[in-house]
This record gives structure tokens, C-alpha cells and sequence, in this order.
């Protein structure tokens, strides 16, 4: 018997693609043919070095994957980098730039390719990123943002072509003053970058906290719900309008009021179930 069962595994994909491929070719076909095996080149040799694999080049895009969500987020800021070094070396009327996303996610495997949502996402998030940038999406976002000195601008939710809308995020890369590839991320990052990543962390956690107490709402009873409400709104009234505390009065009585409903709410049902 033959084993027919799909193999998976988790994985980070990178998709790198070319902006105005077509438009580039039309304008020099032979010169832009050379730039861009220039580019799959550096663009292989920076994928080598962060322990990651080309998976595939679909005509003007290079698919590839790693083990570390760190290192291929590290490799994609480094193939930016690399990128705009080289062109500024060669001006050019219209340079090649690329676009670049990264997603973690579940893969389907066959033999060397990698196929399923994971790619999908992957090929879906360079879409949003503009020339030169990189987008990755919010299981990325949620291994490295603490781990790499870099911006991060929260795309929200994109609606993408054939693909479940998902929250992304932009990298910042501008203004780094490093050599691309010489030095990690965290020390060519610029410090006003670097403040950028807590500043996210805290509007997490604040957002997070506001999410646990809405959804704990919605889990209470109605009328336990609407008085906590109103007595957290008397108590802030309170706090900054006057010296004299008095909110307790009032929110005494509302408590008081929400028990006996309940009480008084629940007891017909259980005299109900005596009488059968």
C-alpha cells in the first residue's frame, strides 16, 4: 500500500515580486533581464546566509521559506537594503524595485515546492507592500515584534483577492544608515525606529486589556453588565468633579437593585419545579 497523505508542515514564507514588471520589460527588455538576475542572485546569497531556501522563481517572483520567523523577516529587510544599494550605484531612468510579504502559516509539501494558504498569503501581502517595503502579517507580527528593532505600521485589515481579509503590518525601513548585510537589524536601526517597536507593545497591551473586559461583559448577565456600567460611570463622575466621595450611595443601590431582580427573577422557576 501506497501512502497517499499530504504532507505538511509549519513554515515562514517569503514572496518577493518586481513592481511594474511588464512596464520595466516593455521599456528594455535585455537590460531589465540582467538587473533582475542581478538581483536573484544577491537576493539567493542573503537567503543562503539567514538559513533559508529558494523554493521557487515564478517568472519575475522568488518564493522562499525559513525555519526562523526572526531570520527571514531579518533577510527581507536586508534584501531591501542590498537592493537600493545596487541601484544607486546604476541610476537609472526607471530602477527595479520589489515588493516583498511574509506570512507564517501551515503549508502543503511535494517533494521540493510548498503550496496551500500559507503561500497564498505570502504572494497576497507583497501586493499591499509598496515598491521597496515589506508587509508581513500579524503571526509574523506576533514572533518578532519584540525581537527586531525595527517600525511597525499597522495596515489593519486589507481585503486581498481570494484570501480571508487579515490584520498586517509595514515594516519602517527608511533611514537606515547601515551597509545592507553587514551589520544585524537592531544596530543599523536608527533610535528613533527603535523606540518605535515598545511604544507598539504598550498599545497592545492596552488594547488587549480593553478586549478582556468588553468580552467579560458580554459573558455577565445583561442587567449585571449595564450596572456595573452606570456605577463605573458614577465613580468617574465622582473622581473628577468633586472632592467629596458620594458614588457609593448611589451604586449601593444599584448592586442592591440588579441582586433582588435576580433573586426575585429566578424564584418562580424553581417554585415551578417544587409544585411538579
Amino acid at each position: 500500500m501506497t501512502d497517499d497523505k499530504v504532507k505538511r508542515r509549519l513554515t515562514t514564507v517569503l514572496c518577493a515580486d518586481v513592481y511594474g514588471y511588464s512596464r520595466l520589460m516593455e521599456a528594455d527588455e535585455a537590460g531589465t533581464l540582467e538587473t533582475l538576475r542581478r538581483y536573484r542572485t544577491a537576493i539567493a546569497r542573503l537567503v543562503e546566509r539567514h538559513d533559508g531556501r529558494i523554493v521557487n522563481t515564478w517568472g519575475d517572483a522568488v518564493i522562499a521559506e525559513f525555519a526562523s520567523v526572526v531570520e527571514a523577516v531579518q533577510c527581507a529587510v536586508e534584501i531591501q537594503q542590498e537592493i537600493s544599494s545596487q541601484a544607486s550605484q546604476t541610476p537609472q531612468a526607471s530602477p527595479m524595485q520589489f515588493r516583498i510579504g511574509i506570512n507564517l502559516g501551515d503549508v502543503m509539501v511535494d517533494g521540493s515546492d510548498i503550496y496551500g494558504d500559507g503561500v497564498n498569503i505570502a504572494s497576497r501581502l507583497q501586493e499591499l507592500a509598496e515598491p521597496g517595503g515589506v508587509v508581513i502579517s500579524s503571526s509574523v507580527y506576533d514572533q518578532v515584534y519584540n525581537k527586531l528593532s525595527v517600525g511597525f505600521d499597522c495596515l489593519g485589515q486589507r481585503p486581498m483577492k481570494n484570501i480571508a481579509p487579515l490584520t498586517s503590518y509595514r515594516l519602517t525601513l527608511g533611514r537606515q544608515s547601515a551597509e545592507p548585510g553587514s551589520v544585524p537589524i537592531a544596530a543599523s536601526a536608527p533610535s528613533s525606529e527603535r523606540a518605535r517597536a515598545p511604544r507598539m507593545d504598550e498599545r497592545r497591551v492596552s488594547s488587549s486589556a480593553t478586549n478582556v473586559v468588553s468580552e467579560w461583559l458580554t459573558r455577565v448577565p445583561r442587567p449585571v453588565a449595564a450596572a456595573l456600567t452606570v456605577s463605573a460611570f458614577l465613580i468617574v463622575i465622582n473622581l473628577f468633579t468633586s472632592h467629596k466621595i458620594w458614588f457609593h450611595w448611589p451604586v449601593a443601590a444599584i448592586l442592591f437593585g440588579v441582586v433582588m431582580r435576580m433573586v426575585l427573577g429566578n424564584r418562580p422557576e424553581s417554585d415551578s419545579r417544587t409544585e411538579r
